[in-house]
């Protein structure tokens, strides 16, 4: 199990004991594509190796990335965006177009029969969680969901989460996770034998909504190499753009610009460790300047949940920057507007007309980058 949290994905992957051989698993989409498995049962949970070439639902994933057909996936679990390389982004981006297709087809995949998807949630969530029981349902999976654990788990009674895990662990294959305290997935991870992924702890991190974001911006603006970035809005709370800055330095010659409200600015650690990555940053005041050199504007809510009791620190931050045709007129043609949703009143619907307006299209990118995300901590390559 994960015992420290690094910026190594290595060091992320956790060592497995009582390995015993359990029967073969006999995937098939609705075409009768199949798969050569080599199951291994880990701590009571089906680990499988696929050999050989994979097809889910008449479409072939090609024995051409820069990973075997069959490996098995590098980690154990999704924590943190720092566990990845940009060949392994690549690798999944490339997973996710697939997926693409998969989801399009009429004869739905079925790669995933027989596993068991946990999401517990100790958060209100719309778009990761629906993405994600969707992501398990279009691969063959079945869900186990509890919409808010919090309140009506046995989290209420006093439940600790380690003993949640346990418990959870036992019902399913994988757990999806969402919690309000940051480091709460690394725990979770430190005591679960079956893959973990973050769907956000509190102000942490939130690397499967950073996937998406980058997934997206190579799709809409052609490249993640040489481009500019505004992370606007609460930027201390944001999980999201904490994420998205750390897989934004894996990237050459980058240039993100922080606007935010005095009140939630960037902290510093993150700015420290895009200098250490040599990327460039700049903090600003003025949107409209940003907004004519940027090729994404990624908008974000003042979250008033992280506030506490202190609404006039909120009110002081809300409504601050807001993109609307004024931002649209200063932007380039192609240029685009993200925001990881929801929005309240930090994007006028007036710009959803646009096609530089991307977060819809953002939003639905999260179904196949999770897709992706299930196929290979579950099957591997």
């Amino acid at each position: 199990m994960a015992t420290s949290c690094s910026f190594s994905a290595s060091n992320l992957t956790r060592p497995r004991t009582s390995l015993e051989a359990v029967n073969s698993l006999q995937a098939s989409s609705l075409n009768h594509s199949t798969f050569s498995l080599n199951p291994i049962k880990t701590l009571g949970v089906r680990r499988f190796s696929a050999w050989n070439k994979i097809r889910c639902c008449a479409v072939e994933l090609e024995n051409s990335r820069p990973f075997s057909a069959g490996k098995k996936f590098q980690l154990d679990d999704v924590i943190e965006a720092q566990q990845f390389d940009r060949d392994i982004l690549n690798a999944i981006f490339e997973v996710a177009q697939d997926m693409e297709r998969v989801e399009k087809n009429p004869l739905r995949s079925q790669i995933l029969k027989g596993y068991l998807m946990a999401t517990l949630f100790y958060e209100p969530s719309t778009r990761t969680r629906l993405s994600f029981e969707s992501a398990m349902k279009r691969l063959g999976g079945e869900v186990l969901t509890t919409e808010n654990a919090r309140e009506f788990s046995s989290a209420a009674k006093g439940e600790t989460l380690e003993d949640t895990i346990r418990t959870v662990e036992g019902y399913s294959d994988i757990i999806v996770m969402r919690h309000f305290e940051s480091g709460a997935a690394m725990r979770a991870a430190n005591t679960a034998g079956i893959p973990i992924i973050n769907a956000g702890d509190g102000p942490g991190q939130h690397p499967t909504q950073a996937l998406l974001d980058v997934y997206t911006i190579e799709r809409e603006v052609g490249k993640l190499d040489d481009i500019k970035v505004a992370l606007v809005g609460d930027l201390a709370n944001g999980r999201t753009v904490r994420s998205l800055a750390y897989l934004l330095a894996k990237y050459q010659d980058v240039k993100i610009y922080f606007v935010a409200p005095d009140v939630v600015k960037m902290k510093d650690d993150i700015k420290d460790y895009l200098t250490s990555k040599g990327v460039k940053w700049e903090e600003t005041s003025d949107l409209m300047e940003v907004a004519s050199k940027c090729d994404i504007v990624y908008q974000t809510r003042i979250q008033r949940e992280r506030f506490g009791e202190r609404i006039d620190l909120y009110e002081e931050a809300r409504g601050k920057y807001i993109v609307d045709k004024a931002v649209l007129d200063m932007m380039q043609k192609h240029a685009v507007v993200m925001h990881p949703l929801p929005r309240l009143d930090e994007i006028t619907v007036e710009v959803d007309a646009d096609p530089r307006a991307a977060y819809f299209r953002q939003a639905k990118n999260g179904l196949y980058i999770r897709m992706a995300l299930l196929k290979l901590l579950l099957l591997g390559w």
